[in-house]
């Protein structure tokens, strides 16, 4: 019994005109969208792949020069485009593109689309993502909102109890054959995609598979969530005017109102510092030491008897090494621990923020499957982070190798501007290669969206199973 309903919704909503319609419409919409995003995404990466080459054999040919002068001179890190970035955008525009590397500075990720867009931008692009995330769950509302309540109205719904049919088998009946053209509508854009994916050239496909397989599953659970809730209502709605009118309601507070309303809780709870203060509170740092103690001139005073004990030499012309480089090391040292506090304190509240929205997942869905699906795309704050840091490692390590150079090579007594380096210098510094997050990763990241969207589910078929034998007394 519960087969032949489940074929019986299916075809009676595939025979719909405006599901027809509508579905035709939404699935053009999809296949553009990935088509034209997966375009998109293979320009920009082999762009940023272009710039990146290109940056690095600037540095190579440099030309001969004080190692400190090319520590200055540096370097650019751009960052990859995701492969799955074609499927949701995220954080991508606002995040930034490239981050110069130099001495000295903890510099920040530059150059975001967002800077050279107008205000539409906050709006979002017409992505995968926003059809399925948005539009999609609208559709189903369209399907299910007077799924139970039409019988109600025409007198059927006990006539269908009365010939031996459980109202439980009548209601996931409902809920697995609307399920069912939901799949129908979602499978093309999943085929696309899964095609547009082998035509992958980049060395970004850490996983791909992997997350693109999690990815389409988030959103199956998603839509499942989306027509038990409205198969619910409508069960239980007056008529189906009112169940349509709650059904929208729903998906407008969901959709548009709480995420904008959650964005700006979290910025009211956990307040970002604006980049005048940010900047201000490092300098003063770097300048009269953390906490206001150990300054740098009294720093320098002590790290020179440091070393001119270490050598037992009674003053700095007398060392066998080079002074300067040892002092330049010492002070991007300190100034990277003044940089790490004050970047750790930020990525803390950031961190605050988004974990309030991902908590707010377990009362909106909506919210729980977009932080789980920015993750799996590659395109969250997480993923930025990772990028921000492993580039800031880069800049460290090729610095350090800069100063041990200056200190080791660049004899006492021999002018600043006689020692000089070459191509074989620069070359032993490696190209700046960075590697996306694992799934298992993401997965640990994202926890609590995952965790969301299981208990919503859960919760649900919960709800059904006890409430659904009530309908036929409605």
């Amino acid at each position: 019994m519960l087969k032949l309903v489940i074929k019986k919704e299916f075809l009676t909503a595939l025979r719909d005109v405006r599901l027809q319609v509508s579905g035709v419409i939404l699935i053009s919409l999809m296949l553009t969208a990935v088509f034209v995003g997966r375009q998109g995404q293979k320009q920009i990466q082999k762009e940023r792949v272009q710039a990146q080459s290109a940056m690095y054999d600037k540095w190579v040919n440099q030309g001969n020069k004080h190692p400190h002068s090319a520590a200055h001179y540096g370097q650019f890190a751009f960052k990859p485009k995701p492969v799955l970035s074609f499927l949701d955008v995220g954080l991508d525009n606002y995040t930034g593109i490239s981050v110069f590397l130099e001495a000295h500075k903890q510099n920040e990720v530059l150059f975001s689309a967002s800077q050279d867009s107008n205000g539409m931008t906050r709006f979002g692009e017409m992505t995968a993502a926003l059809i399925l995330q948005v539009l999609l769950p609208l559709l189903i509302i369209f399907l299910t909102f007077n799924t139970f309540s039409k019988e109600r109205e025409e007198g059927t719904l006990k006539l269908i109890h009365a010939q031996g049919l459980s109202m439980r088998q009548l209601f996931m009946g409902k809920v697995w054959g609307t399920y069912l053209m939901v799949l129908l509508i979602f499978l093309p854009i999943i085929l696309l995609a899964y095609l547009l994916l082998g035509q992958q050239s980049t060395g970004l496909g850490s996983g791909v598979t992997t997350k693109f397989l999690l990815l389409t599953s988030a959103y199956a659970i998603y839509f499942l969530i989306f027509v038990l809730l409205c198969v619910l209502i409508s069960a239980f709605g007056k008529n189906s005017g009112f169940s349509l009118l709650s059904l929208l309601g729903l998906w407008i507070a969901s959709c548009i109102i709480m995420p904008k309303a959650t964005t700006n809780l979290a910025d009211k709870v956990y307040p970002t510092p604006s980049q005048f203060e940010f900047k201000k509170v490092i300098n003063d740092k770097v300048k009269n030491g953390i906490d206001g103690h150990n300054p740098s001139d009294v720093r320098l005073a002590s790290l020179k008897q440091q070393v001119m004990d270490q050598y037992g030499v009674g003053s700095i012309e007398e060392l066998p090494v080079n002074w300067s480089g040892i002092a330049m090391q010492a002070g991007e040292e300190y100034t990277d621990q003044v940089y790490d506090a004050e970047f750790t304190r930020i990525e803390h509240i950031f961190n605050q923020q988004n974990r309030l929205s991902e908590w707010i997942g377990f009362v909106n869905p909506y919210l729980a499957v977009r932080h789980l699906s920015m993750a799996l795309a590659g395109t969250d704050f997480h993923h930025h982070m990772a990028f921000a840091k492993a580039a800031e490692n880069y800049r460290r390590e090729f610095v350090k190798k800069m100063n041990k150079d200056m200190e080791v090579n660049h004899k006492p007594g021999v002018a600043y501007g006689d020692y000089n380096v070459g191509k074989e210098m620069w070359s032993s510094i490696e190209p700046f290669n960075y590697n996306l997050p694992g799934a298992t990763t993401i997965l640990s990241n994202q926890w609590r969206s995952i965790a969301a969207l299981v208990l919503w589910l859960v919760g649900l078929f919960f709800v059904s199973f006890i409430y659904a034998p009530k309908t036929s007394r409605l």
